[in-house]
């Protein structure tokens, strides 16, 4: 079993690239997925990295002594 839903719907809907369905009772929803937290976090490391710029931002708050560490 399958449903085809127009593509006017959907873009009036705003769903224009991912949908997430719900079931509630008897009801099944289709809406946007909701925002999944720090996604594009990963990506964003890598570009600050490669721009030379993950230098830390308080440097002065470093546990007295990590520095002698050896890892």
């Amino acid at each position: 079993m399958g449903v085809l839903i127009p593509k006017h719907l959907l873009l009036q809907a705003g769903l224009q690239d991912k949908a997430e369905i719900l079931i509630e009772g008897r009801i099944l929803i289709l809406r946007q997925p909701r925002h999944t937290p720090r996604s594009g976090w990963a990506d964003a490391s890598r570009r600050l990295g490669d721009a030379g710029d993950d230098n830390p931002v308080l440097p002065e708050l470093a546990n007295v002594g990590d520095e002698t560490w050896k890892w």
